[in-house]
């Protein structure tokens, strides 16, 4: 009997409060969400090839030093404020609502990042992807992202050849989408594939199951789930291929 993610065919939501696994470096904050923890008695903090999803706050002129990752995708999104980057490939880049970066790291991407003494609190979501391969070329990407419309979802990467804007090595797509309060949508899905939800800003129900500020959610199965917003909302949504090969060796994306 297959017992594997992918073959279950009846639709299950899986919900998670936020946990307790954080890190406090005094003006530099991490909180971790692990999709994984979401399912009873499911073996991995991940799911399939997204490792963690980190929620990560830096006060006005705060400077984190160079420092390298390997063998993972690191996703900056930023929706408020800025996030200033460098790396010894000679980039000075500004990651901010919109633009949004992805570091391929490989086999080892070094970098820096920092916030100006005159630059607003930042919030933002480090999401770290399990390449398919180890020790992949390192490169950087940063791009514009098209403006968001409220209650549509954004597309903002993707594996390598879909019509997102940037890539990572692996099979996840993701997501955000703004909800006024009552509004709904159906949540992103691809046939096979299970889909986490977090929410960033405000409350939501997906199905019949609330999920409120900072907590997730883990969809399985049939595609057509309509998450509605209870209060407005600002969410984000991985499609996640459970059975995708990984590599996990990363510096922190395990």
């Amino acid at each position: 009997m297959d017992e594997s993610p992918s073959a279950q065919t009846q639709s299950r939501i899986y919900t998670a409060p936020r946990t307790d696994v954080s890190q406090n470096q005094g003006k530099f904050r991490i909180h971790f969400n692990f999709p994984g923890w979401a399912v009873p008695d499911h073996d991995d903090h991940g799911y399939g090839p997204l490792a963690t999803v980190v929620e990560s706050f830096m006060d006005p002129g705060t400077f984190i030093r160079m420092h390298q990752h390997r063998n993972e995708e690191i996703i900056s999104w930023v929706p408020e404020g800025v996030m200033r980057h460098d790396d010894r490939q000679g980039n000075e880049l500004v990651t901010d609502p919109d633009n949004l970066m992805v570091m391929n790291a490989g086999r080892g991407f070094w970098h820096a990042e920092e916030t100006l003494a005159d630059d607003p609190p930042l919030r933002m979501l480090q999401i770290f992807v399990r390449p398919h391969s180890f020790d992949l070329d390192p490169g950087i990407q940063h791009e514009p992202v098209p403006s968001p419309v409220a209650g549509e979802w954004r597309h903002l990467f993707g594996p390598e050849g879909t019509d997102a804007p940037l890539y990572v090595r692996n099979d996840v797509d993701f997501y955000d989408c703004r909800l006024a309060a009552g509004a709904t949508t159906t949540l992103p899905s691809r046939p096979g594939w299970h889909t986490y939800l977090y929410v960033f800003d405000g409350a939501v129900e997906i199905g019949d199951e609330p999920v409120g500020f900072t907590e997730s959610a883990l969809v399985t199965g049939d595609e057509g789930v309509v998450v509605t917003a209870t209060e407005d909302a600002t969410i984000v949504a991985f499609s996640i291929n459970p059975d995708a090969p990984v590599t996990r060796q990363g510096t922190i994306g395990r």
